[in-house]
């Protein structure tokens, strides 16, 4: 199902007196359907808000969303109810009702459908089993750990077979080992199922493990937007390049993340794709001209499509020397950013 949001405004105003707050300044983007499709952003960014407006639970002030081709966001009564009961919802913080066992909430949507009970015992069983609790069950809320009860949240969310599925901070809350299972079995579910997943996330490493397309948002502005390869290969905003500078370290260590080790320096970002990462491209250019460099920081992120290695570091020497080994670096298809700029 593709989503489509066009020229989407929504303004606060808790106060006469207070200032009107823009969390969502003319937004427009397509999600195409059957795919993960990330909106990353910093706390107060406007993401959260966006979500909100795509997924129908609050209406945008001015602009359109269209789900399939079809407008959803002047829809009323029962057509409003009978759209969002296609829509699963996932929670940073779960929202489930702790009165019920882990099977009565995944059965709840289906009951305030009016499904029959022999369908929602057998769409409960059958949804368990996705998430791997089968035999949790009859088992109360309060027993489960932070990934269990996120994994009966997401087969609550997909209980009445929705076509599109958001996760607003799905994974903010959970360790780094529970985020990566979590975000294995929402690629699982998005494989089998065919959804259209939208990632809500302050987490690039989120971006990174999971997504496919991602979009960038701050104060309320889009402000970049492309395939998860191509904003780690090109990034072009500083908010983005400060989320991949600060991107956390991978667990895998032979994976490695954004490691620094000295936090003075750094003129130059170096981007090596696949297999120029196993390449010693940086002793050939030592070798080839009169220059020295100094490695500030550096890692490799594993994408979907292939490797990024990068690097900061410093090339020094005499000023011609130094832009023809840039040159060099350039036409062995190193992509090298010259004097990174700290994000505001």
């Amino acid at each position: 199902m593709e989503i489509k949001l066009c020229n989407l405004v929504k303004t606060f105003c808790a106060d006469k007196r207070a200032p009107e707050i823009h969390a969502v300044q003319d937004i427009s983007l397509v999600i195409p359907s059957n795919t993960i499709f990330g909106i990353i952003g910093k706390s107060g960014a406007g993401k959260s808000t966006l979500v909100r407006l795509a997924s129908l639970l609050e209406r945008p002030d001015d602009g359109e969303i269209y789900y399939g081709g079809e407008r959803v966001d002047n829809l009323t009564g029962s057509a409003l109810i009978e759209r969002r009961r296609r829509i699963g919802m996932i929670f940073q913080n779960f929202n489930l009702f702790s009165s019920r066992t882990a099977g009565q909430n995944i059965a709840y949507p289906l009951e305030i459908c009016g499904t029959a009970k022999a369908e929602i015992n057998a769409r409960v069983e059958e949804m368990l089993g996705i998430v791997d609790l089968a035999d949790r069950r009859n088992a109360p809320i309060s027993t489960l750990s932070g990934g269990q009860k996120q994994r009966i949240a997401i087969a609550r969310a997909l209980a009445n077979k929705p076509d599109i599925l958001f996760c607003d901070e799905a994974t903010s809350a959970l360790d780094p080992q529970t985020t990566e299972s979590i975000l294995n079995l929402i690629r699982k579910i998005q494989e089998q199922m065919n959804l259209t997943v939208v990632m809500i996330t302050h987490q690039m490493e989120v971006v990174r493990d999971a997504c496919s397309l991602v979009a960038v948002v701050d104060d309320g502005i889009l402000i970049e937007q492309g395939s998860v390869n191509d904003i780690f290969l090109h990034p072009k905003n500083s908010i983005t390049k400060d989320f991949l500078f600060n991107l956390a370290p991978e667990k895998d260590k032979s994976n490695g993340g954004m490691v620094r080790w000295s936090e003075s320096g750094g003129k130059y970002i170096l981007r090596f794709r696949d297999t120029l990462t196993d390449e010693p491209v940086l002793s050939r250019m030592a070798q080839r001209f009169n220059v020295e460099f100094n490695i500030r920081a550096g890692g490799i992120q594993k994408l979907p499509e292939n490797r990024v290695g990068t690097l900061i570091a410093d090339i020094s020497g005499k000023s011609g020397e130094v832009t023809k080994a840039v040159a060099y670096l350039r036409s062995e298809g190193v992509l090298v950013e010259e004097e990174r700029k700290e994000a505001k």
